[in-house]
């Protein structure tokens, strides 16, 4: 019996936390044969060489496209996605899947999804329909969809937002989050194991910050980090400070320089490249609040009924928990939104993005297609004024 071809594209650790479930599971099914592509951060030392971890969880990597050049500019990354795209061509040209499947909005997958696109390749884009203002994210992202032909979006406005692309509602499912699964099936790590792993001893206050570029502001990504950080001077050091690097986007190099030199001075602070999802995890439980401006604040944290302090306009637009505070990019703004974090009630919050159900759907969901080619078939649907 034939097994469709399935191609996975990872390009970050963030991603492939999302999409491990889903690797996984079709991986052991029967009816299809796993294609792991892994481009982007995963290959780049300067980034961890998170492939790494991949191989290490038990998959075969079948494919890997280096695009990443060593620049952080917007010139930088337009030609890193010139390279992706020559080196996606002839990867799916070997590969030949019947169906790509991509998540989200980073500049790796829209490189690889033109290619699908030009090739004919069928593409399941997880995570679209989604708005983020401050980023141009938020323009991949839409682009993604108009290309996709199936779309497995997270939440029931993100469906209407792609209804209003003109997808076809009939390719149009609501599975949730692909990552909540992991969350609700993982064993995390507890405290004096973590603090092993990590290498850092929890204060009686805890932070974990993840803070990534803004591509779309007035206020630059330099800037809103030096505000944040002056922020956090407030707290002393008996709040324990865990940074987790910042993306390969334009500045993005400039923000890990920053942090890096901010932890080094300070006994309370630590900075890692890649965390991993377990640590990751692991440590969200036990810190007192997550801050920064990474979608895991909005998408992951409130399952673990803890507080968010959401900076700036990255994220701007996405659908929130009652758990994320949202804060201007100012020193004054960001210091208040976490001393309101320690007075805030999460024990209610429930999450927005689903209940870890996602993989199962979206398993199903790719079984009732018999012919993934029937998707290549676009037509504009015009949403009817209600």
């Amino acid at each position: 019996m034939y097994k469709r071809k399935l191609c996975v594209v990872t390009g970050s650790r963030a991603d492939y936390g999302l999409l491990y479930c889903l690797i996984k599971q079709i991986d052991l099914d029967p009816d299809f044969e796993l294609q792991l592509m892994v481009t982007g951060m995963h290959l780049s030392p300067e980034f961890g060489l998170t492939y790494r971890v991949i191989e290490t969880d038990g998959f075969v990597i079948q494919e890997r496209v280096e695009m990443l050049l060593s620049s952080d500019s917007p010139g930088g990354t337009s030609k890193s996605m010139g390279l992706g795209m020559i080196g996606f061509a002839d990867a799916l040209e070997r590969l030949k899947p019947d169906l790509l499947i991509v998540l989200g909005d980073r500049f790796e997958i829209m490189a690889v999804s033109i290619v699908a696109m030009l090739a004919r390749i069928p593409i399941a884009h997880i995570a679209g329909g989604d708005i983020s203002e401050g980023a141009f994210d938020d323009a991949i992202r839409h682009s993604i969809s108009k290309m996709a032909n199936l779309h497995l979006v997270t939440n029931a406005v993100s469906a209407e937002r792609v209804r209003q692309m003109g997808e076809n509602p009939q390719y149009i499912f609501n599975v949730g989050s692909p990552a909540l699964d992991f969350l609700y099936n993982i064993e995390l790590l507890p405290r004096e194991e973590l603090q092993k792993a990590l290498n850092f001893n929890f204060r009686p206050k805890n932070l974990l910050i993840t803070f990534h570029p803004i591509t779309r502001d007035t206020i630059s990504s330099q800037q809103q980090l030096q505000a944040l950080l002056l922020a956090l001077e407030q707290f002393g050091e008996q709040t324990g400070l865990i940074f987790t690097a910042a993306n390969a986007d334009p500045e993005g190099r400039m923000l890990n320089h920053m942090l890096l030199e901010y932890c080094r001075k300070r006994e309370n602070a630590r900075l890692y490249k890649s965390m991993g999802q377990l640590l990751y995890w692991s440590t969200i439980a036990q810190v007192d609040a997550v801050v920064g401006n990474s979608s895991s604040l909005l998408y992951e944290v409130p399952s673990f009924k803890k507080p968010s302090i959401n900076i700036g306009n990255r994220q701007k637009g996405r659908l929130q928990a009652d758990s994320v505070i949202n804060c201007k990019a100012r020193t004054a703004d960001i210091a208040d939104a976490i001393e309101q974090s320690n007075r805030l009630d999460c024990s209610h919050i429930i999450n927005p993005y689903g209940d870890g159900n996602s993989v199962r759907q979206i398993m199903n969901i790719l079984k009732s297609i018999s012919d993934y080619k029937v998707l290549l078939e676009k037509h504009f649907f015009e949403v009817q004024a209600k």
